[in-house]
């Protein structure tokens, strides 16, 4: 067999262009802290984009993959398995959900909503009961519809014609949705909170008002909880703080605990209208994912697990707080559970990337929100000591950026 040597360069010559990875390569995680190919640690706030919810190498998560890897990893959705019913089941107990569809992401998660909003529309009101909803700054994944129905232009530039009957409306914006939903509109979608769109929560109010406008319009609301749900805002989904429900629920992420694994939750009501052959994945369901989502779920449903959660999110924000108030380099620091968003003064604006790198050289890893936002989604269960050590090396990075080294 070849063996190959790689490194960072090796990604200029063999991978399309489309990312623009940091410098360094990680090969081995535990818990928050991860190492590249020259050894060198890092304090882990990302968290693979708020996937590693346990952090690397959970303990309990490599037992049940191993155990699950020496019975089956996959079949197909010719047939169903013990795994993929037992997760269903968890998230049908925990949620308003009725029915469950698997797939591998959130993309697929929200391909799966979207054409499930249409079908329903058309079973119950006619064809011309199309039309979505949708937010300025929104994300909702790559595909060419769910990419249509974001609200960021330059996901979407060069890929036309794009899908139509889609709309977007400012977020938060309750008079607006209001002089926009009509007899047309088939669904409204929104995150609780807009993660790559800046860290920017929905306010009580929009989503009380979404809710009484889907219903008197006869529309599905669907809530994008990609980002927001498995733990991450410190309930097990951001809608339960709300006590507003969806009719269609879209997640992964944290679902997997860093396993691929999408997952598309419904009332039966709604749900009927995926009937035989309208959908499908591949991989959706599989027993390897499912076996370990169920195992991470269970972790991450629990109340003292969830509490921490709310807890880590104020020590962040003391430590936010702290350096700003020796740097004053933030407009705002916003955000629910471990999902934190520390927005630059508009001085700074465009530069987030450069904090990042910087970051990074202290041995951090680190997430933006768009080029103003530095954003922090790390592990769920990360130690108070890594925080106060991470947020130390931020400083430094910080420091090094505003020319005070």
């Amino acid at each position: 067999m070849t063996e190959y040597t790689v490194t960072r360069d090796t990604f200029n010559q063999v991978m399309v262009p489309n990312y623009a990875p940091q410098t360094m390569v990680p090969v081995r995680g535990k818990g928050s802290r991860v190492w590249d190919q020259q050894g060198k640690e890092y304090i882990d706030f990302a968290g693979g984009i708020a996937v590693n919810a346990l952090g690397h190498c959970h303990p309990t998560l490599l037992k049940v993959l191993k155990e699950q890897s020496e019975k089956l990893w996959h079949l197909s959705n010719v047939y169903t398995n013990e795994p993929a019913l037992s997760l269903a089941q968890a998230l049908i107990t925990h949620t308003f959900a009725d029915k469950v569809f698997f797939c591998s992401s959130g993309t697929e998660a929200n391909e799966a909503a979207f054409k499930l909003a249409r079908k329903y529309a058309h079973d119950h009101f006619g064809p011309e009961k199309n039309e979505i909803i949708a937010f300025n700054s929104a994300f909702h994944g790559r595909s060419l519809f769910t990419v249509s129905v974001g609200g960021q232009a330059k996901y979407r530039e060069g890929f036309a014609p794009l899908p139509g009957g889609i709309d977007h409306l400012p977020f938060n914006d309750l008079d607006a949705l209001s002089a926009a939903i009509s007899e047309k509109t088939c669904a409204v979608v929104i995150e609780p909170i807009q993660g790559e769109g800046g860290v920017k929560p929905a306010t009580q109010a929009f989503l009380e008002g979404a809710k009484a406008l889907c219903k008197k319009h006869d529309a599905l609301l669907v809530f994008d909880e990609i980002q927001t749900g498995v733990g991450r805002t410190g309930h097990l989904y951001a809608y339960m703080e709300s006590g507003i429900e969806p009719d269609i629920l879209t997640s992964a992420k944290a679902l997997g605990g860093g396993f691929p694994v999408g997952a598309m939750l419904a009332t039966d009501k709604v749900a009927d209208s995926f009937n035989f052959g309208t959908h499908g994945s591949t991989y959706g369901g599989n027993p390897l994912g499912c076996a370990v989502a169920l195992e991470a779920f269970n972790i991450i449903n629990d109340d003292q697990l969830l509490a921490g959660v709310s807890r880590k999110h104020a020590v962040f924000r003391e430590h936010f707080a702290a350096i700003n108030d020796k740097h004053q380099l933030f407009s705002d620091i916003r955000g629910r559970g471990l999902l934190i968003g520390a927005e630059l003064k508009e001085q700074w604006h465009g530069r987030g990337k450069e904090f990042l790198a910087a970051a990074g050289e202290e041995g951090l890893m680190l997430l933006v929100a768009g080029p103003n936002i530095l954003r922090v989604t790390p592990s769920l269960i990360i130690p108070d000591e890594d925080i106060q050590a991470g947020m130390a090396r931020l400083e430094k990075a910080i420091a090094k950026v505003l020319g005070k080294t």
